[in-house]
């Protein structure tokens, strides 16, 4: 039996109604087989002896203790027993206070001179150790005898009524009651890593003798789920096939191109360039995902490599999340493309009627070579001559129902998305692994760090005097809030707010409001007024967070920073530092701050590398908060840890790939466990993989 066959609800355990079976539903524990894949957050060491007089401060003692005395404190009903234990372990006669806050009727259960087993954090306060934290258990005639002294208790993560001694008394029901777990390994591979059966290491992480086998009970558990992770999406992807390269050549169009530019390409641009062209020459589909920090030039690589599909006479679709960014990308399109005689169309919503219908018919006529839009490009009115190439600007942002639909439009299109969110290296393992990946590190020549200053209430005024003296270089700023308005439901900052007030700081200053409700022309046109300086700061929300290029624009001002994420933060100040200008961001945050936005404001003063700064947020925030399971449909692990397991993960795939090479069906006897595995308890599901 396979742990993930063991459907029996835990309904059917003895102990659990309705509330229980509701904190276990919470837990995302519904069967025996997911309560066995609970995995615990820590242990408790009851190994041997700790006893009151050697324990130290704010640690766990573990002993034997004698009830000495019990006294009350407080008035009234709100009187709280207090007991006077001594130890007697023969460590000692040590003595300390067990505070029964709301507990009084221990009284009766803790008598004076009754011995008892002792497990409890302590603290001194008062002149006393003192708990208000303990397990007591009479003590009979020796403490060996007491079941749980001298073992390694996991602790769960609870919910609602539940406690750990009953998650403990269930699991080991349902470990006694199984006849095996399967094992899901090849015993080859087990041999190999010092692993153990499947059996073993659920036993070892709930039911440990030592340190060692909890270790080898999770290696094993991280190593079979990331190994059925990789088998996933490498077949999914699958095998690839040896073809032969084509000498890179490049078409009397991309030469003209790039001859055009006033300035060269980064190292990192020909290489990814290079790592493109490669696969567009193959017969294959390319399947590919081009990152890089704000401001290294993607876009720009993107429209080079189009020239190629173009030169064949194929079409492209350029796709961008929102109409803003889509005109934006237009207009450099047209710069940079239109004088070699690239067509070029942009499809938003604001599109309409006769301009539309021309629009239509010119791009199922091939009468245009690259359609830029937003989610226009996905109506079924809209048909390509020959769509060829397909580039996703933000991709995070398209769900993979939409992205289909796009690819439906063409036969078999080389796909090309683009992400300014840097990928760790341990996601783009996972996430990604279906997909090549190309890299852009370099910036370009002359930038600048942005300096970043963390900036408190408190120093606000000496904050708004030194963008004063940028207005006076007759440099741009940004001021983002996180909110539109203040109706009374808040105290942020918020921008139309904050818009009057800035008036009256900046008196002689001309500026404008943005956000999300305004028409998407209005929002164009403050944006073109901004860009050629009729126009010296914005008031905006997170909308300005994407693709605008404004290179005089060298203070972003981000206020209640704390309430962002570092992502929308790097995002935001990737706004400025555009040019060879020094460029400044103030983080202004409120007071107090949480551990984790601390850190990530930190991270941001420390740190422009948008690689570096990814990483941090994978380690502050997970994988699921920083991905989201419904974009990568893989990221349900119960064992393995994408920030942990980063050699791991490494070494599985690698495994994965050597075996799908050499038995590809598995049909050798000594791969027989994985296709088992396959055949009656796949990992993870067609429709895990579908979300």
């Amino acid at each position: 039996m396979y742990l993930r066959n063991l459907n029996t609800p835990v309904s059917t355990l003895a102990g659990v109604g309705k509330q229980i079976g509701e904190a276990y539903n919470n837990l995302g524990v519904k069967t025996f087989g997911d309560l066995l894949q609970l995995v615990p957050r820590d242990y408790e060491d009851r190994t041997s002896i700790m006893p009151l007089a050697l324990v130290p401060d704010g640690s766990y003692a573990n002993t034997i203790v004698e009830v000495v005395s019990h006294s009350y404190f407080g008035m009234n009903r709100k009187r709280t027993l207090k007991v006077i234990i001594k130890d007697i372990s023969g460590e000692g006669d040590a003595r300390a206070s067990l505070l029964c806050f709301n507990r009084n009727f221990l009284e009766k259960v803790l008598r004076v001179k009754s011995k008892f087993y002792l497990y409890g954090q302590f603290t001194h306060h008062y002149n006393e150790l003192q708990s208000s934290q303990f397990e007591m258990i009479p003590l009979k005639d020796d403490i060996e005898e007491i079941e749980i002294f001298g073992k390694l208790l996991p602790i769960y993560p609870l919910s609602g009524r539940l406690s750990q001694n009953l998650i403990r008394k269930h699991i080991s029901f349902i470990f006694n009651t199984i006849e095996k777990v399967e094992n899901e390994i090849p015993e080859y591979l087990i041999e190999k890593y010092h692993l153990v059966s499947t059996h073993q290491a659920i036993n070892k992480i709930h039911n440990p003798k030592n340190r060692d086998e909890i270790a080898t009970g999770e290696l094993t558990l991280a190593f079979t789920e990331l190994f059925y992770l990789f088998l996933a999406i490498i077949k999914k992807r699958g095998i690839e096939k040896v073809v032969e390269t084509q000498p890179i050549t490049f078409s009397d169009l991309e030469k003209r191109c790039i001859a055009s530019f006033p300035f060269s390409l980064t190292k990192d641009q020909e290489k990814v360039l290079l790592e493109i062209k490669e696969e567009l020459l193959i017969n294959s589909t390319m399947n590919r995902i081009l990152q890089g920090d704000v401001g290294s030039g993607k876009t720009l690589v993107a429209w080079i490599s189009s020239l190629h599909v173009i030169s064949k006479k194929g079409q492209v679709a350029f796709m961008a999340p929102t109409e803003l960014l889509a005109r934006q990308h237009a207009e450099q399109a047209a710069l940079y493309l239109e004088p070699l005689g690239v067509r070029i169309a942009l499809f938003t919503g604001s599109v309409k009627n006769k301009a539309r219908k021309y629009l239509l018919e010119a791009l199922k006529n091939h009468e245009i070579d690259i359609a830029i839009g937003t989610h226009a490009l996905f109506s079924s009115e809209v048909e390509f001559a020959d769509l060829a190439y397909i580039i996703i600007d933000e991709q995070h942002r398209f769900g993979v129902v939409q992205r289909t639909a796009l690819l439906a439009k063409g036969k078999a299109p080389d796909v090309l998305m683009m992400s300014a969110t840097p990928i760790p290296r341990s996601l783009a393992l996972t996430v990604f692994g279906d997909m090549n990946i190309s890299t852009i590190r370099e910036m370009p020549v002359g930038r600048i760090p942005i300096v970043t200053y963390l900036v408190s209430n408190e120093s606000r005024k000496r904050m708004y005097e030194s963008v004063s003296v940028e207005f006076e270089r007759n440099h741009q700023a940004y001021f983002v809030y996180p909110r539109i308005d203040d109706k009374g439901e808040s105290t942020l900052r918020d921008v139309t707010t904050m818009f009057e007030y800035l008036k009256e700081v900046y008196p002689n200053v001309p500026s404008a409001l943005i956000h999300s409700r305004l028409d998407e022309q209005e929002k164009i046109s403050i944006i073109r007024k901004f860009r050629n300086k009729e126009l010296m700061y914005v008031v905006s929300t997170s909308v300005v967070e994407v693709g605008l290029d404004i290179p005089e624009a060298t203070v972003m001002v981000i206020e209640h920073a704390e309430r962002f994420g570092l992502s929308a933060l790097h995002q935001l100040r990737g706004r400025v530092g555009r040019s060879i200008l020094q460029s400044y961001c103030f983080l202004v945050y409120e007071t107090p701050l949480s551990e984790d936005a601390m850190k990530r404001l930190k991270v941001l003063k420390e740190s422009n590398d948008g690689f570096y700064i990814a990483e941090q947020d994978l380690m502050i925030r997970g994988p699921g908060e920083v991905v989201g399971t419904k974009q990568s449909g893989f990221l349900k692990l119960k064992f393995a840890s994408l920030t942990s397991n980063i050699e791991l993960l490494a070494t599985v795939k690698k495994e994965v790939q050597q075996i799908i090479e050499d038995d590809e069906g598995f049909l050798e006897l000594r791969h027989a466990p994985i296709r088992k595995v396959l055949l009656e308890a796949p990992y993870f599901s067609q429709q895990e993989e579908n979300e």
